[in-house]
């Protein structure tokens, strides 16, 4: 079995070796930080900008009109401009449901109404098979 004896060299001379492991700790770092950026900014992204759109003579693409819920302060449900009673609602939903493939739903909510009360109806939707909800808000000033 031999001693160390330290670096080898000349006499107050050290000799280093080459390290031949890569140190991914500062990459790491990196990427978590790009990631928080892109996390934030990205939601500030999708909003709406205003841009002069070029004319065209091309035909609109057939697209089938989301069906708007509305649900007022008071609690009352209307889908589209027609009033419907709780009871009646999700018949209602998978009535329109049958006709199409996946609707998309727009959901405008009271932003005074209880929270449990859009749950309901959130739970109404998934229970007629609809899963495609957005949420609708104004944007802030």
């Amino acid at each position: 079995m031999g001693m160390n004896m330290g670096p080898s060299g000349h006499k107050g001379h050290r000799v280093y070796k080459p390290v031949a492991e890569i140190n991914i700790t500062p990459m790491v770092d990196v990427m978590l930080v790009l990631m928080i950026i892109f996390m934030v900014a990205a939601p500030m992204m999708t909003q709406g900008v205003q841009v002069a759109l070029p004319k065209a003579d091309a035909k609109s693409i057939e697209q089938e009109k989301p069906v708007e819920i509305l649900l007022k302060k008071d609690g009352s449900v209307q889908i589209g401009s027609a009033e419907v009673a709780r009871a009646d609602l999700v018949a209602r939903l998978q009535a329109i449901q049958e006709g199409r493939d996946s609707a998309a739903i727009l959901l405008r909510a009271d932003k005074d109404i209880n929270y449990g009360t859009v749950m309901e109806i959130m739970a109404a939707l998934q229970m007629a098979g609809m899963v495609d909800v957005g949420l609708v808000t104004e944007p802030t000033e």
